[in-house]
């Protein structure tokens, strides 16, 4: 009897999985990779664009890649703040998160979301709980780097 009720399970589960592949709807995956592919060479584009404006500005390469990060956060901050990026994010999926604007979108926005809070004990105690593991990794990692440097250097 054991049987028949884990045979009865199984065709219930077959038949639920066939009814929710019957009303899912489908993902456009091909226009999906498009929009990702675009909107980051966008940014990219844009970052570039700002990068060669600093340098014929006359900084030198590493300042003129200093201030184009410092552009792109702050961008990248301020539409969020504004909620657009929330929109570009909607179309453009993997394409919006390109690594140092989706930083900055992932701790401004996980600010907003506790500002209700408070700003000391909302948006200062957890303004970091989306970064801050980001940011022990990249000085964890830089410190092992910085010892290999020196004991093999």
């Amino acid at each position: 009897m054991n049987t028949s009720a884990d045979q009865l399970k199984k065709i219930e589960a077959q038949e639920y999985e066939d009814l929710v592949n019957q009303i899912k709807p489908k993902t456009p995956i091909v226009k999906n990779c498009i929009w990702a592919f675009m909107v980051g060479g966008l940014i990219c584009t844009l970052g570039q664009v700002i990068m060669n404006f600093f340098s014929a500005q006359g900084l030198s390469k590493l300042d003129a890649g200093s201030a184009t990060a410092v552009v792109l956060v702050f961008l990248a901050a301020l539409f969020t703040g504004l909620g657009w990026y929330d929109v570009l994010g909607k179309h453009a999926g993997a394409g919006s998160i390109v690594p140092i604007t989706g930083f900055a979108n992932a701790i401004v926005a996980s600010a907003m979301e506790f500002k209700r809070e408070g700003y000391i004990f909302g948006v200062g105690a957890r303004i970091f709980s989306v970064a801050g593991p980001t940011l022990v990794f990249g000085f964890a990692v830089s410190v092992v780097i910085g010892l290999i440097k020196v004991v093999f250097g």
